[in-house]
């Protein structure tokens, strides 16, 4: 009888121990983030330049979203907006390195409120720390213009294997962000290189991109570095995965613009349990509507007075469409002289309105002609000798009041339809519903591209 008692307690002793292993079940989430990636290099993305097989797989086990968009073509604001679920006139980092608003709240409050750990490894940047008070994670580079981006993923394993709570970790990685040190550019043929349609195409500009595409190498190693920890540590099919382009790259029309080239950004989620494989959705949205997605998934209740809404459904294949606008908010002040732009944009138009367009743009880190790093030298070179290099080098500089592009029939936006008569009905209409959306937001404008 009593080895019988024993053998019952010792029993019962193994059913607690395996409860407590799998105590909670929930799913996990894992966002991958890169730093300055024209989505258009992405092989998933329709990318002619290289192949990118650890993201492609992402895309061909999940749905990949074509009408993602960063309101801020900047690294600060848009990484603020997807902690948040503002937009950046609410959540204070407006401005390129503008801290946020001390009594705003992000992921790093409301997943832990309902059970989750949030972490992040990779580039920071976002303060005040209390408003984004995350667990550090070692394993990968901090500072987005180091020389060097050496990584491993032993952070990641720890951290997500010292117990079972469900976690929410953000992996930031700094490529392709400048200066394009690291990956090896020997393996791009700089005759072969397709570079985008609004680029001046000359031989430094071949040379620089070379390096621009070894970073979106490293990038894509990093990606599945994530994938391979993930599978050692058995929670692979059980979190949701997703991956982000950020903005655009540090090239003429992308980074620092409103411009589509900038704005457009990639998204892919993985989570076999709900996402069919191989599936694409061209609903319009925002990184603001990730957190309240991040949150749906999670089983949270929706949170109230945030900019951004759930799109879940859209993952899901359960709806079409999400959004009837996207916006977009540009103010230059610290990168450069004052340049405010604001945006608007359905799936087929874009409407960009520059504030002060008499003033003529520059931005500090592109446009500085001593610096062989940058493109731009090379560019102002070309056009004086080159009418098509003088066009694309003027319309960057000197830019209209308002802008309208046929998405459609011009996604580089090369053909500004804003003169033309046919469109000034849609002008309109766009413009209405920009100017109520600035208003709801408290933009004021111009006058938001001031010193801090």
């Amino acid at each position: 009888m009593q080895k019988s008692n024993i053998c019952f307690i010792g029993l019962f002793s193994f059913v607690n121990v395996a409860f407590a292993a799998h105590k909670d079940a929930r799913p996990n989430i894992v966002v991958i983030m890169a730093d300055d990636l024209g989505t258009n290099e992405l092989s998933c993305y329709g990318g002619k330049n290289l192949q990118t097989p650890n993201i492609d797989r992402l895309a061909s086990e999940g749905i990949r979203m074509t009408n993602n968009y960063a309101s801020a073509a900047m690294s600060v604001p848009i990484r603020a907006s997807l902690y948040t679920g503002l937009y950046p006139a609410r959540h204070g980092s407006y401005q390129n390195h503008k801290t946020s608003y001390c009594d705003i709240k992000s992921v790093t409050h409301y997943l832990p409120e309902i059970g989750y750990r949030v972490a992040r490894t990779g580039k920071q940047h976002s303060l005040p720390l209390d408003v984004y008070k995350f667990e550090e994670i070692p394993g990968f580079e901090i500072n987005c213009v180091s020389p060097k981006a050496n990584f491993d993923t032993k952070g990641i394993y720890d951290f997500i294997t010292k117990n079972n709570e469900p976690f929410c970790l953000y992996v930031c990685s700094t490529h392709p962000h400048v200066p394009w040190t690291w990956g090896n550019p020997n393996e791009f043929d700089t005759d072969k290189i397709i570079l985008p349609p609004n680029a001046v195409d000359n031989k430094e500009t071949r040379i620089l991109y070379r390096k621009y595409l070894a970073e979106i190498r490293a990038l894509d190693t990093e990606v599945g570095a994530v994938l391979k920890t993930l599978e050692k540590a058995g929670t692979l099919d059980n979190t949701l995965i997703i991956f982000l382009g950020e903005q655009g790259p540090q090239l003429p029309f992308g980074k620092w613009t409103c411009y589509r080239y900038g704005q457009n950004s990639a998204f892919i989620a993985r989570y076999p349990a709900k996402i069919k494989p191989k599936t694409t959705s061209d609903a319009i949205v925002q990184y603001e509507d990730i957190l309240p997605t991040m949150m749906d998934f999670a089983g949270a209740k929706p949170l109230k007075d945030l900019d951004g809404r759930s799109f879940l459904n859209v993952l899901y294949g359960k709806e079409k469409s999400h959004r009837k606008w996207s916006y977009g908010i540009h103010n230059n002040i610290p990168e450069g002289t004052a340049y405010p732009i604001r945006s608007i944009q359905d799936k087929r138009y874009k409407l960009i309105v520059n504030l002060l367009p008499d003033s003529g743009y520059f931005e500090k880190h592109l446009m500085d002609l001593k610096n062989r790093n940058q493109v731009w030298a090379s560019w102002v070179e070309s056009a004086a000798k080159d009418s098509h290099a003088n066009s694309i080098t003027n319309r960057y500089v000197n830019r209209p009041a308002v802008e309208l592009y046929d998405l459609l029939t011009d996604p580089w936006e090369l053909n500004n339809l804003a003169g033309q008569k046919t469109y000034n009905r849609k002008i309109k209409t766009m413009r209405k519903a920009l100017d109520s959306w600035m208003k709801q937001q408290g933009d004021k404008g111009a006058l938001m591209d001031v010193a801090f």
